[in-house]
């Protein structure tokens, strides 16, 4: 080996001596690092550990239980028999092992947690207090939940028809609790209010001047949601939602399975079947709205109160989820796809109280009395959600639906389809 050769040696085995001193100062840098960096003062508080003497759930809850159910429905929003169900239903999904180091958070205190913040839309921190839960603990715990309800009643309880006959029996019930003939479902949206989203912009900003996501949803004549579309940003209009909305182009595809038409009672022309909803939306065959409120004729006027009538379904349903469920009406401090599962889980428990336990909400709906004058409901007493902007221009009514709610303007105003006391609501 020459001198050159043996020079490039020895430079070589400087560098490596270098570089693992070099790395063995990185690794005794990391180890001490990490002995200074502060220690935890808690694994859990001790005043957590008591939850078992002092929680809301095993105390309180439990009292009510026993001595006052009607308070016990007002903790929760829900009836004993339901929350008892509801338990019944989601504890497979929601359930934990214990562990050698820890005992699982029990599933009826989960699913009690859910609700009271579905109820109330008190923070994370205030429900730690009363609950003697962590607050980061109830932030997976309420997702959780929710997705367990969506999961196990979403099949069941938010079923969009999709065969004639289906649609024809909402049909039925529409025309025989509000005389309004043909109609498959009330359309309407409202806004849920969020916090400003990281980078996002004005895209959920709406034109009320706060940051939201849109719920739309059709509801037949007893108030439950039969089609959602929840997650759209809340800076878009009604008429924006439905025209990209999948149930839109479903039935313009002819996918739906609506009713062929057939005529009115006592009538001899045949009519389709249609969703009725505000000016916000494009007229179709199968979406009829009201006529304009500028310079309307007698007849018109009838039409608008007929049609109106019956589309208080769709503001009652949303009254009476943002009575029971005031979490709708404080602005939701989680991601939009959080809040998607959330308002998923409202809907279900909406329509579970509409199905099988009706009597906890009827007292909230609008009544008519013997004059058929509308008695406002509950739900009205409060703040309530509020509606989408109504855009105008680009959303264009079509001859063929003009035509048609032409001739249901002068059925409803004809002796076969007049309703006796239509004549004093206008």
């Amino acid at each position: 080996m020459n001198n050159q050769q043996l020079m490039l040696a020895l430079e070589m085995l400087e560098l490596d001596i270098d570089i693992s001193q070099n790395a063995r100062a990185m690794i005794q840098a990391i180890q001490e690092q990490r002995r200074d960096r502060r220690q935890r003062r808690w694994w859990t508080r001790d005043w957590l550990l008591r939850r078992p003497i002092h929680g809301q759930y095993e105390a309180l809850m439990s009292e009510m239980y026993a001595e006052d159910p009607s308070a016990y429905r007002n903790f929760v929003r829900v009836d004993p028999l339901m929350f008892q169900e509801l338990l019944h239903m989601v504890t497979p999904k929601i359930n934990k092992r214990n562990t050698w180091y820890r005992k699982s958070i029990d599933p009826g205190l989960r699913l009690a947690i859910t609700l009271r913040y579905l109820a109330t839309g008190d923070s994370y921190h205030t429900l730690m207090y009363g609950f003697r839960v962590a607050h980061n603990t109830i932030c997976g715990i309420v997702r959780e939940v929710c997705e367990a309800i969506v999961s196990v009643y979403s099949e069941d309880v938010l079923l969009t028809p999709t065969e004639p006959e289906q649609w024809k029996a909402i049909a039925e019930q529409f025309e025989a609790k509000w005389q309004f003939p043909h109609t498959l479902g009330a359309l309407d949206g409202k806004h849920v209010p969020i916090r400003c989203q990281k980078n996002g912009g004005l895209l959920y900003y709406n034109y009320k001047g706060y940051h939201s996501i849109v719920l739309m949803a059709l509801v037949d004549a007893d108030y439950k949601f039969r089609w959602v579309n929840i997650g759209a940003q809340g800076g878009f209009s009604d008429a924006q939602i439905w025209n990209q909305s999948d149930l839109k182009q479903a039935i313009e595809r002819g996918l739906m399975g609506l009713p062929t038409a057939t005529p009115f009672p006592s009538d001899d022309k045949p009519i389709g079947y249609y969703i009725i909803a505000d000016d916000a939306f494009g007229m179709r065959t199968w979406l009829m709205k009201p006529f304009s409120r500028r310079g309307l004729s007698y007849d018109e006027r009838i039409f608008n109160y007929r049609l109106s009538r019956s589309r208080r379904v769709v503001e009652n349903a949303f009254g009476i989820l943002a009575n029971r469920f005031r979490c709708l009406l404080s602005v939701m401090n989680q991601e939009p796809e959080t809040v998607h599962v959330i308002v998923s889980a409202w809907v279900c428990l909406h329509n579970i109280m509409r199905m099988r336990y009706p009597g906890d909400q009827n007292l909230l709906l609008d009544q008519e009395d013997e004059r058929h004058q509308v008695i406002p409901g509950a739900w009205r007493d409060g703040v309530n959600m509020d509606d989408l902007q109504i855009t105008r221009g680009g959303n264009m009514d079509t001859f063929d639906a003009k035509q048609q709610r032409l001739y249901i303007k002068h059925y409803l105003n004809s002796p076969v389809g007049s309703v006796p006391w239509q004549d004093k609501m206008i």
